[in-house]
């Protein structure tokens, strides 16, 4: 669903994944990020028992308190960035180019976050991807 020119709900929610896990980042704290083949009823049913399960437990092993979010402001602003990068993008790329001549035509210096924009644009169609030897060597165009 497209919420503003150019820019879809599941851009903004891969924003905020993307935006939360660099503020985490930024300020000291680690994180996880799970991908799985296929959203199914069975995967689906794993992932949520997997986290009731591991909330509580991993909260008290890195001694926080799993119910109270400092970073989402963070996470918020994070993700903004994480959107502002994902326009530059699209305006940048119009011949097959990698992560690297982007990142360097936009002027970005986080390659990972480029890569994983380029993936979920190129995952919604709206760029077109060309496999390469190694996820890191495909190749982005307009699709």
């Amino acid at each position: 669903m497209q919420v503003e020119s150019d820019v879809t709900a599941g851009d903004f929610l891969s924003g905020f994944y993307l935006g939360t896990r660099a503020a985490l980042h930024d300020n000291g704290r680690e994180s996880v990020s799970l991908t799985i083949q296929e959203v199914n009823p069975i995967s689906v049913g794993m992932l949520i028992a997997l986290f009731e399960r591991t909330v509580g437990f991993y909260a008290s092993l890195v001694n926080i308190n799993a119910y109270h979010q400092p970073g989402v402001e963070a996470g918020k602003k994070a993700a903004g960035k994480v959107i502002e990068l994902q326009l530059r993008i699209l305006k940048a790329v119009e011949t097959a180019s990698d992560v690297s001549t982007i990142s360097a035509k936009i002027g970005a210096d986080d390659l990972e976050t480029v890569f994983k924009v380029c993936e979920h644009l190129a995952a919604n169609g709206r760029l077109k991807k060309t496999k390469g030897t190694s996820p890191f060597d495909a190749k982005y165009s307009a699709s």
